[in-house]
């Protein structure tokens, strides 16, 4: 149970002794009971979410600025005016401020980059014949679930043997409904044909028991089952069944081949190992399930400089489990300073008792010290890739003229079939490659602009400056480029220049990339303004990297427009009468077969469709002639 509160105090000029003023005028009124706050900035912006056992406690921290670290003093500067809201627990007020994070994702928090669902295997149980598959989303309380799996890598790679070691479907029901013969899968010995009888029911029912132990943890009572069931068909002579028993026990022995950091003692666990260098760091996780490793992902979350491994990784898994179900046991590389809070509120969510354990001796610090060797491999894979990125962009600033490296470079490309489908698209690339969460489209909308590539890339750019300018004209934010590379030789730059220069972003460097000769890669020429075009040496880096920024955003633009061409084409000139839906449009297109038919039906014979009524088909009549 929460209640909320707002006090909305005039903006200051950005002083510590504002922001401090701010703070200390709503300490006077807040409660000493549990809850989250919110800092937010002039303009609206939430700074910091943060929770306390004392709100009052807490939020007067912040009005003592001698024992403040130099980003909480920029964030109190910053702050404007706050919100809070109190809570029953101090666990409670922990998953709420996770889930306020995850949804305003302020800047002075430590933040979680990459939230993607995990992806599981599933038996599913609603059909005669089980399906073995695999699963991201909604889970539905009648089929199981085994997993999470880190990556689709891992989920594919256990699927692909579980296949050839227990030969179940793997086809859509509709498929399978529709089968009249066994398919490729039965001829690969990767499907026993339920579809069309090739197995009984009860045989197959056994093979998905034994999946269903083998992902259950009982994997080696099944090695051990198929292995005397192997030797028995072999006693009796019967060489099939005891070859294809062979290979059931190989495929499940690739599985189980592929543990580098596996722990059979334990059901259950996730493990979360921290590695810190360079002012970055790197958490590993990784997924213990039926004693089984289920893969790992290695993230590096968003954080101030002063905070060390324990304090990023607390932070960390608060978010990690905002979502997701916390398992019974969680291995911890570094201390947590409120695991007992951290396991009441995940326990609060999971459902279950959650224990938080940092081992110091035994199996499971040696897992953690194998857990944090990867996180200290990623680590360095990722900073010698920064530096790689980072040379090339300081080698991208030096080819254009630009006074430092860009942070911020957006791609720009146009695609079109003669004027239909007609799409801008952009890319956004920096010092960690591609952002592809800030990649966008624009559907082209000017009449005559279609098919015209200078009048398109007017339309964009005015289009994304404009209202950048109207969301933010101090330009004071991250969401602004230090480059535009545009694809298109002179022409294309001159629009672009003449759109900035009027939207007054004269300051903003644009280089225009064309293909040279022949459309050939490698002779590309360069055009900026005020200079002759030029090219790279063929072998140049940075040419490399430009030519990547330039076919990203071309393999954006045409996926984007393949797609808006595609739904195109499913539209009906249906869709264009008011009050006419997607199960009237199916009614009238089974009836009379297509929409031209339609067009030219008489108001009677649009009246005898099944749900079309009679206001209804006279609007329709109406429609086709023109209102007569």
């Amino acid at each position: 149970m929460t209640d909320e509160t707002d006090i909305d105090l005039p903006p200051g000029d950005g002083s510590l002794a504002d922001g401090m003023r701010i703070i200390a005028d709503f300490v006077r009124t807040l409660p000493r009971k549990p809850g989250v706050y919110r800092m937010i900035s002039a303009e609206g912006e939430v700074l910091y979410v943060g929770k306390a056992r004392s709100l009052r406690s807490r939020v007067a921290a912040y009005t003592q600025p001698t024992r403040l670290a130099t980003r909480l003093i920029r964030m109190v500067s910053a702050t404007r005016t706050m919100e809070f809201a109190v809570t029953d627990s101090e666990a409670e007020a922990l998953l709420l401020e996770n889930n306020l994070i995850k949804r305003f994702r302020p800047r002075f928090n430590v933040l979680l980059r990459d939230d993607k669902s995990f992806p599981y295997i599933v038996i599913r149980r609603d059909t005669d014949w089980p399906q073995l598959a695999k699963h991201r989303g909604t889970r539905e309380p009648a089929n199981e679930y085994f997993g999470p799996f880190a990556s689709a890598t891992a989920v594919n790679r256990t699927l692909y043997a579980l296949q050839r070691a227990f030969p179940l479907r793997s086809c859509s029901d509709g498929v399978f409904s529709t089968r009249t013969r066994p398919c490729l899968q039965f001829q690969i010995k990767r499907c026993t044909a339920p579809c069309v009888g090739r197995i009984e029911k009860p045989e197959y029912d056994a093979i998905v028991e034994d999946v269903r132990g083998f992902l259950g943890g009982r994997n080696r009572e099944i090695q051990q089952t198929l292995s005397q069931r192997m030797e028995q068909a072999s006693a009796n002579l019967e060489f099939e069944s005891a070859a294809i028993l062979r290979d059931r026990i190989r495929a499940l022995a690739h599985i189980t081949s592929h543990q580098s950091i596996s722990l059979p003692s334990i059901d259950e666990a996730d493990i979360f190992a921290a590695h810190a260098e360079g002012g970055q760091i790197c958490i590993q996780v990784f997924f213990l399930r039926a004693g089984q490793n289920l893969g790992n992902r290695a993230y590096f979350p968003s954080h101030g400089r002063e905070l060390d491994e324990g304090q990023v990784l607390e932070a960390f898994m608060g978010q990690f489990y905002e979502s997701r179900q916390a398992p019974k046991l969680i291995l911890t590389s570094h201390d947590v300073a409120e695991r007992e809070l951290m396991e009441s509120a995940l326990a609060l969510s999971a459902g279950h008792r959650v224990e938080i354990r940092q081992p110091k001796r035994g199996d499971q610090k040696d897992v953690l010290d194998q857990a944090v060797n990867n996180a200290r491999e990623a680590l360095a894979r990722r900073m010698a890739e920064r530096g790689t990125q980072r040379t090339l962009l300081e080698g991208v600033a030096r080819v254009f003229g630009l006074d430092t490296p860009p942070e911020r470079i957006e791609v720009y490309d146009n695609s079109h079939i003669q004027g239909t489908a007609a799409i801008g698209a952009m890319i956004v690339a920096g010092p960690e490659g591609f952002n592809k969460n800030a990649y966008r489209k624009f559907n082209i909308k000017t009449e005559g602009a279609a098919g015209d590539d200078f009048a398109m890339m007017r339309e964009v750019m005015t289009r994304r400056f404009g209202r950048a300018l109207k969301e933010n004209p101090e330009r004071d934010d991250e969401h602004w480029p230090d480059l535009l590379l545009i694809d298109g030789g002179q022409g294309q730059l001159e629009a672009v220049r003449g759109v900035m220069t009027e939207l007054g972003l004269e300051d903003i460097a644009l280089v225009g990339i064309a293909k040279g000769p022949d459309r050939d890669a490698g002779r590309e020429r360069f055009f900026v303004a005020g200079k002759q075009p030029f090219s790279l040496e063929p072998r140049d880096p940075v040419l490399y990297f430009l030519q990547r920024l330039r076919d990203e955003a071309h393999r954006f633009a045409i996926g984007t427009h393949r797609t808006r061409r595609a739904a195109d084409l499913t539209r009906s000139a249906l869709d264009e009468v008011p009050g006419i839906g997607a199960g009237r449009k199916r009614a009238l297109l089974n009836h009379f077969g297509s929409a031209r038919a339609v067009s030219g039906a008489t108001l009677e014979d649009i009246k005898s469709v099944p749900g079309i009524s009679s206001a209804l088909a006279q609007k329709i009549h109406d429609h086709f002639r023109g209102g007569r």
